[in-house]
């Protein structure tokens, strides 16, 4: 039974385990490690301590030193009799490569495990996949040549399920000699498209579509045939399953339009599906919308138009608009109709549907026009603004009261933040005055007065004055110049997605990159160092973490003097135009002398509720990192770090909107702080564990 005090005691340690500078010293954290270990001998429960005492037992010093000691016995393991002991030795083949870093490989270790191949025991045999894969990882891998082939699909039916996915992964790489030998594969593997896990069964979908590049009808009749296992895949109780199965319906979709169309109700969504399988979903059935189902998924999408989550419902209103384009008539009736809600968000997406709608559709111009009048009272957000203006500078003949809707932009203009709205009102006013002039060029001149004289925005001054003298040049002169084509219903064929082969996308499948795309597959798997390789990351809320509360606390007192909001959401499109937008209001050179770890700045500025937007990877020659941040006021704050390879220094420049002398004081404080402690005091091995990794000091 534990004695008297021993909560105390518990948190006592664990907040002494947990402090960075006790980290930081090794002598001082060692002795805590041994207080923990004397109060376990004494008969203290100190279980609650397991994770912090993980942390402090971790270490990477460790196996160079003993490596030349365990190569031996691992290589005596792969020879023992019980199958358990070659199963780990052949996994310790691969690790002992991975210690050894850039040096030669074993050539008597890869036949050894090239032989091991053919072992009695099917998850050895699996296991030297693997290990060959990592040992031969920049030699392109473990090669798969015909008698391996052979031996690995006759194996097929004694691997379970994870061993099945692995081995089909690598027959991918075997390349078939003769049409009897795609065949005669086809029809071994037949079965596996049935199975009951669907790991099995993409991998083979995969390896079936491979084999069967040079006959599109036996791919066809595969996917017909897979259409079921991916159905199921796609209505998994698993969100993560579901939504793996979703990114590849799509993929699918993009060689075979109307694939699942008969299936269409299969994606509707349920109240428990998260909003990120939602999207997917929507996306799915505005993809399979023909003349016999465009009643009932119009419906349903509508139904989304209401919901709660402003950026669903967002959603839902622009998949109506891309229906829209092939029918218009119906989506048009639902969009106005939508008009009727009053409210924000609906408005805004809804105007900026009717926007590309009228670009590409232009029948649907009239009915647009018409419904336009009034919805400037329920727009408040930049993009609603600027599809707004654009449709009355463009077809603002066709709308009673456009000249006296943009006149009330104009006299609020003062108080319009975004330079981008301020450019379309330029162009829509110049536009609206030659087809309306006597209403407009009262408002014109106003216009061009305040931007030239009073816009502080060098792109939107430049542009006024464009304007003004071309219009000293002439009417005629002008509406060469502004007035182009108010359509272009081709530019709907160009931008569509056209069809593609299905040989265009079997490689992804059953990867990574239908989830993330090739463009950000790209970016995440480069691999040279000396680029700057952003990776986009996700706003991690500070409470979210997985650091204790006491150093929560301890690291949000710091910013007490800005009260930065927890909260706060900035996406890469939006940083980079305040970035671009803004000077530079401070800019500090600090001491830096440790290589950038990603999570572990991620991680210290979070603590205080400075979030990241983008990252180098480390070891970049030119490393960067890009942060933001607001206050319970609204202010704005946004961050670079540069650290050069080079130099023992980081520069800091900091961004700020709203700006006050005193609260960029405070906040450069924060950053001053967070990054002084990072150099000096804490090791960034550890500041990584609060993000997830499992390391230890140097």
């Amino acid at each position: 039974m534990p004695y008297y005090g021993s909560e105390e005691t518990v948190k006592e340690l664990r907040r002494s385990l947990s402090n960075p500078n006790v980290q930081a010293d090794r002598l001082r954290y060692r002795n805590v490690v041994l207080k923990v270990i004397r109060f376990m001998s004494q008969g203290l429960d100190v279980s609650a301590l397991f994770m912090e005492m993980v942390k402090a037992s971790a270490t990477r010093s460790r196996m160079p030193g003993i490596s030349e000691y365990i190569q031996q016995p691992v290589l005596n393991g792969l020879r023992d009799k019980a199958s358990y002991v070659r199963r780990a030795a052949v996994l310790g083949c691969a690790k002992m490569q991975t210690f050894q870093g850039d040096t030669e490989v074993d050539g008597a270790v890869v036949n050894e495990l090239y032989a091991m191949l053919r072992d009695l025991d099917p998850i050895v045999m699996v296991n030297c996949l693997r290990a060959l894969e990592e040992i031969l990882k920049h030699e392109g891998g473990v090669v798969i040549n015909k008698p391996i082939a052979h031996h690995l699909l006759n194996r097929m039916k004694d691997l379970d399920h994870w061993g099945q996915s692995e081995v089909l992964a690598f027959l991918v790489r075997y390349k078939t000699r003769t049409e009897d030998e795609v065949f005669t594969i086809l029809n071994l593997l037949d079965s596996f498209l049935k199975s009951g896990q669907p790991n099995v069964v993409m991998a083979t979908t995969k390896l079936f579509l491979i084999l069967s590049e040079d006959f599109p009808n036996v791919q066809m009749d595969i996917l017909e045939r897979v259409k079921g296992p991916l159905l199921a895949i796609c209505t998994s109780e698993y969100h993560e399953l579901c939504f793996l199965g979703l990114c590849h319906t799509r993929e699918i979709l993009r060689s075979l339009p109307g694939h699942f169309s008969g299936h269409y109700k299969k994606f509707f969504c349920t109240y428990s599906d998260p909003n990120y399988i939602k999207y997917q979903k929507m996306e799915i059935l505005r993809d399979l919308v023909n003349d016999e189902n465009v009643q009932q998924i119009l419906e349903e999408l509508q139904t989304y138009c209401t919901d709660v989550s402003v950026e669903l419902a967002q959603m839902a209103i622009l998949n109506i608009g891309r229906i829209a384009r092939t029918y218009s008539e119906r989506c048009v009736v639902i969009l106005t109709g939508l008009l009727g809600l009053k409210q924000e968000h609906i408005t805004s997406a809804v105007i900026q549907t009717f926007r590309d709608l009228v670009w590409l559709c232009p029948q649907c111009t009239v009915t647009v026009c018409q419904a336009l009048p009034g919805c400037e009272e329920n727009i408040q957000d930049s993009e609603g603004k600027q599809a707004l203006i654009w449709l009355l500078g463009m077809h603002g003949e066709q709308v009673p009261n456009a000249p006296y809707v943009l006149e009330e932009f104009v006299d609020s203009l003062k108080m319009e933040t975004s330079a981008t709205v301020k450019l379309e009102l330029l162009t829509a006013m110049v536009r609206l005055f030659l087809s309306r002039p006597a209403e407009c060029q009262d408002m014109l001149g106003r216009l061009l007065y305040y931007v030239i004289e009073d816009e502080l925005d060098m792109a939107v001054r430049d542009r006024g004055l464009l304007y003004y003298r071309l219009l000293q040049q002439g009417v005629e002169e002008v509406k060469r110049v502004v007035c182009g084509p108010r359509s272009d219903p081709s530019l709907d064929i160009i931008s569509g997605q056209a069809n593609e082969t299905v040989n265009a996308w079997t490689k992804d499948f059953n990867t990574l990159i239908p989830i993330y795309g090739q463009e950000q597959w790209d970016r995440l798997t480069a691999q040279k160092g000396d680029s700057l390789e952003i990776l986009q990351l996700s706003a991690v809320k500070s409470d979210e973490t997985g650091t204790n509360p006491e150093q929560r606390e301890e690291m949000v007192l710091d910013s007490g003097s800005v009260r930065l909001k927890t909260s706060a959401h900035l996406s890469a499109e939006q940083f980079e135009e305040h970035w671009t937008r803004l000077e530079a209001a401070k800019v500090v050179t600090l001491d830096w002398h440790k290589d950038p770890s990603p999570d572990a700045i991620q991680s210290a500025f979070q603590f205080v509720h400075i979030q990241s937007v983008a990252i180098s990877r480390r070891g970049a020659q030119l490393w960067k990192a890009y942060l933001f941040a607001r206050n319970e006021t609204g202010s704005l704050f946004l961050i670079e770090l540069l650290i050069a390879k080079d130099k023992g220094d980081i520069q800091v420049t900091i961004k700020q909107e709203n700006s006050s002398e005193e609260l960029l004081n405070n906040f450069t404080t924060v950053v001053k702080s967070i990054i002084q402690a990072l150099d000096e005091r804490l090791d960034l091995e550890y500041i990584s564990v609060a993000a997830g990794e499992e390391c230890s000091p140097n």
